[in-house]
């Protein structure tokens, strides 16, 4: 493998790795009673929509990046 793909195969591993980290500290935190509690700020959640619907049109693009 060249050396370039190789770096960004392990830049790639490392965002992931990142991300579903802080996507793990988000749910843990969501999760503590007194944070259920509080209401949602609107604006949190048309931000929440956008991101789904943006994840949602990605997926139904055809494209599939899954192997076997």
């Amino acid at each position: 493998m060249q050396p370039e793909r190789q770096h960004q195969n392990w830049r790639s591993e490392a965002a992931s790795r990142l991300w579903l980290s802080g996507l793990i500290a988000a749910m843990k935190h969501a999760e503590r009673p007194e944070v259920r509690r509080q209401p949602v700020a609107p604006e949190i959640l048309l931000e929440l929509r956008a991101q789904l619907a943006l994840t949602a049109s990605f997926r139904a693009s055809g494209i599939s990046t899954l192997r076997h």
